[in-house]
Order: structure tokens, then C-alpha cells, then sequence
């Protein structure tokens, strides 16, 4: 790829899918600051594209083949920054909404010649070999079902890779900052106000967060970034990572939020978890607490192996935070776990957390 240190290199011509939403939004202010990079918005919608934008728009629908054949034509490297998400349930939603899509547009770029596709991933991949919860990895499809489309993708980025066409899978945390309208921070507050959330074996394990600025540097430096193999894995959070026990304090000193009143074990939450999910099926309300959220909010220890592509994260976890309970308290609303918005771009799709 390219690098800033030669000034005889032509532009580097890379599309980034989802321009609209939370993480292409990001990649976009990140990228446009890079003057050896053209910057080319795939979206739905252009006018919900960042102010300030002046680079090609190529507008059209994931879900729509002929714009699947022509979107890529030219492009050097494809940021997969669309996506469409749910902490619970939405089986078929997410398959239709989110897997189908992004492997039609892996096939297509790949059949137009793009050098390296960079995709939108989860850390949490890397958590499924630690986690308490039995055989998750054999019933992922049942636990969380948005979780297991995303390692199926990247499953097929490693059966595609080669060295005409590099993937790069950038697992993120969980997202925080302002413009992530659903997800774990909405999710958390509207259960702290009805006090239902335990603190998970004490509350000791650290929450791997991740701001939208910082996301853009990933995605900006994994463009950029020389000598990678056909197929990385890279693991993005941010320069800290609190507690469940230090966030719900933060929550509790900065806006006044009830702090969880008792501990369970992974195990007994796990349990209860599995029994809200099978009420909420003949009920018409979200589950209280789902295994997905569970899983959350065990104790992972993620790689450090984002160094290799000069990635360095600089948005503490506190400002991220802050910013986001604020931009949610303004609109008037606390976030729901699940009931997915179709706002995002090029397929209607979205990206909640993960």
C-alpha cells in the first residue's frame, strides 16, 4: 500500500462501504486527512454523507447485484465498513442483512481486481475459546447470532485470501462515542435505571471499549500499512480499558445512574440469561438480559498485535463515554438491546456494537 514518504506515488484509490454510518463516517474524516489516499464513498443516501465531503459518491444498495458489479470498479482498497447488527435474536435479519451482502461484496471485489478489502470485525471472535459458557462456539448461531455471521465472513476472507487480493479483519471492542445509536452503552443504561444488571463475578473484568476516532485510525493505518500477509487478524481497543465495576461508577458520578446492587457468577447469569431469552420468545418484550450480554462482560485478554500495522489508540475510554450518555440523554432516549434501525447505507444496514 501506500505511504505518505513518497512523493512520486500516485493516490491510492479506496472505497469505503457504509460512508454514512458510525464506523464509515469515522473512516472517512480519518482518511481524508491522508493526501496520497482518493477517497470514494459508497452510501444509500449522499446526503447523510460527513459535512465537508467532497470525493466521489458512488450511491446504490448492497442488496442490489448491478450495484455490487460496478461499485468497485478501479478501486484499490475496499473498507467493509457497512454492517447491520443486533446483541440478540435477528437470525434471519442478520443473514439477509448483514452475511448475505458482505460475502457478494467480498466475491465482487475480488472479481474487479481490488488489491485489499479491510473488514469491520469483533474482538470477541477472540474471546469465544475463553468464555464459561459451554460448547458456544458449536451453538453460536442460537447465542448470538450476529456474532457468528461475522466469523462466517471471516471465514471466507481466509478461503479467498491471496496475494492479489490481502484481507485484513480489524476485530474492534465494543464501540463508544457519540453516533453509535445502538449497541452495549444504550443497552447498559436502560437496565441500570430498572436496576437488572448484576455485576459479573464481582465486576472485576475490564471492558475492551473503542472510540469511532480511533476506528478511523485503524482503518487509515491497515490502508496504508506494507509487508502483511494475505490473511491478519488485528484486535483494536482503546489505550484503557475499565472494569464493568469503574464504568458503572463513572455512569453513577458523572449522570447519576444506579450502580448494580449484586454479584452472580458467570454461570448462574448465563443460566438466568437463557430463560429471559426463552420467555421473551412469547412475549413481546426484549429479553432482560440475553448470553450475549453475558459474554460481554467476562474477563478477555485481547492481543496487542495492532502495533504491526503502526496502529496506536488515543481516545480515553471516559471521554468516549461521556460523549455518548450525553448525545443519548439529548435525543431523549435510553437505547433498547435489540430492535434494529434500518438507517445505514448502501444495504439498509447497521452497525450496533461488535
Amino acid at each position: 500500500m501506500l505511504t505518505e514518504t513518497d512523493p512520486d506515488q500516485t493516490q491510492s484509490r479506496v472505497l469505503v462501504l457504509g460512508a454514512t454510518g458510525f464506523v464509515g463516517r469515522n473512516v472517512i474524516r480519518e482518511l481524508g486527512q491522508d493526501s496520497t489516499v482518493e477517497v470514494i464513498a459508497a452510501c444509500r443516501d449522499p446526503a447523510r454523507l460527513p459535512l465537508g465531503f467532497s470525493g466521489q459518491v458512488r450511491p446504490g444498495d448492497l442488496l442490489d447485484p448491478a450495484y455490487l458489479a460496478n461499485v468497485f470498479e478501479g478501486i484499490d482498497v475496499a473498507c467493509f465498513s457497512a454492517a447491520w447488527s443486533a446483541l440478540h435474536g435477528h437470525k434471519r435479519e442478520s443473514r439477509e442483512l448483514f452475511l448475505a451482502p458482505m460475502l457478494a461484496a467480498l466475491d465482487a471485489a475480488i472479481r474487479a481486481g481490488v488489491r485489499r478489502v479491510i473488514f469491520t470485525s469483533s474482538v470477541d471472535l477472540q474471546n469465544l475459546s475463553q468464555t464459561s459458557l459451554p460448547a458456544i462456539e458449536e451453538n453460536l448461531e442460537s447465542v448470538w447470532p450476529h456474532l457468528a455471521n461475522v466469523r462466517a465472513i471471516e471465514t471466507a476472507m481466509h478461503q479467498r485470501a491471496s496475494r492479489d487480493c490481502e484481507m485484513v479483519a480489524l476485530r474492534f471492542g465494543l464501540f463508544v462515542g457519540e453516533g453509535v445509536g445502538i449497541g452495549f452503552i444504550p443497552a447498559l443504561l436502560s437496565r441500570l435505571r430498572v436496576r437488572i444488571v448484576p455485576y459479573i463475578n464481582t465486576g472485576r473484568a475490564p471492558l475492551r471499549l473503542i472510540d469511532g476516532a480511533d476506528i478511523g485510525r485503524a482503518f487509515s493505518q491497515s490502508v496504508r500499512a506494507e509487508g502483511l500477509s494475505s490473511m491478519q487478524t488485528f484486535d483494536i481497543i482503546g489505550p484503557a480499558s475499565p472494569t464493568f465495576r469503574e464504568l458503572t461508577a463513572f455512569l453513577h458520578a458523572e449522570f447519576g445512574y444506579p450502580q448494580p446492587w449484586f454479584s452472580v457468577s458467570s454461570k448462574l447469569a448465563y443460566r438466568f440469561a437463557h430463560l429471559a431469552e426463552l420467555v421473551a420468545r412469547v412475549t413481546p418484550w426484549e429479553p432482560l438480559l440475553t448470553r450475549s450480554l453475558v459474554f460481554l462482560l467476562e474477563d478477555f485478554s485481547p492481543s496487542d498485535n495492532a502495533t504491526k500495522i503502526g496502529f496506536t489508540p488515543q481516545v480515553h475510554w471516559t471521554e468516549s463515554v461521556r460523549r455518548q450518555v450525553i448525545q443519548i440523554q439529548t435525543n431523549g432516549h435510553a437505547g433498547r438491546l435489540s430492535s434494529p434501525t434500518r438507517a445505514l447505507l448502501p444495504a439498509q444496514l447497521i452497525r450496533g456494537n461488535s
